[in-house]
């Protein structure tokens, strides 16, 4: 147990999570588990109550050796935070103390900013019955509080990891809101989709379908307005034209 070392491998490119007083070896696992999801993998034990290390903890991480096979274990937060410029702290309860209070999300940009110039950060989360006393509050220089149900938001101490490690990885993601399946086709081009539609146009001509010359142009704009809404891609635009065609056939044999 002790203070980190100068020379002792630290990943500073992303925050520490620091689990105070453990009760569980199962959700020390799953921590470890949600942190790996999220590309964290410095996890620091404080008191952890059965131990370390902890069979159960090992099952419950389902693979993710890396961070348990680094967890250090500290006497104290005092001791886990030494090498630390900057420490956020999770808690659910408004406390004695005055704090600057940020959601998890405004932390990870913070955090983010602190990284980028230098400093090492680490995130404090209690144990699973009564979270982080004041004791631990006071090595924090902010108070990081996750909007739930004010009538229920007690979190599984692996929840409240996971949620948080969530919103650090996010908070870099540059993933489109909206995209195509890896195994889809390219989107179809406009070219492709007005042949398309003057393939489908003639084909209902053909059929009688827009006979009526009063409602030809309002039912032509409705069907092309439905083409361009539907984000159809090249192949579905090559199906169309197929199952148009076999209409087409069709009704010319009967």
């Amino acid at each position: 147990m002790g203070r980190a070392s100068k020379g002792q491998a630290v990943d500073g490119a992303a925050p520490a999570i620091v689990l105070v007083r453990p009760q569980l070896g199962e959700n020390i696992g799953m921590a470890a588990r949600a942190m790996l999801n999220c590309g964290l993998s410095e996890m620091r034990l404080v008191a952890p109550r059965d131990g370390w290390p902890n069979e159960r903890a090992q099952r419950a991480a389902s693979g993710a050796d890396v961070v348990l096979d680094g967890a250090r274990v500290f006497a104290s937060v005092a001791e886990a935070v030494a090498d630390l410029q900057h420490v956020v702290a999770t808690t659910a309860r408004t406390r004695e103390l005055v704090q600057r209070i940020v959601t998890a999300r405004h932390a990870a940009s913070e955090i983010r900013g602190w990284i980028a110039a230098g400093d090492r950060v680490g995130i404090l989360f209690g144990p699973e019955r009564t979270g982080l006393e004041n004791d631990d509050i006071v090595h924090a220089d902010t108070a990081l509080s996750i909007p739930l149900n004010p009538q229920f938001s007690s979190l599984n101490v692996a929840q409240a990891v996971l949620l948080v490690s969530y919103e650090w990885i996010a908070s870099a993601d540059d993933t489109p809101a909206v995209r195509l399946s890896e195994h889809a086709t390219r989107p179809a081009d406009k070219e492709e989709l007005q042949n398309l539609f003057d393939h489908l146009e003639r084909a209902l001509d053909q059929s009688g379908f827009l006979r009526h010359a009063a409602m030809r142009p309002a039912m032509v704009n409705n069907l092309r307005a439905l083409l361009q809404r539907a984000a159809m891609t090249e192949q579905e635009v090559r199906t169309f034209h197929g199952v148009i065609k076999f209409l087409s056939k069709n009704k010319h044999d009967e």
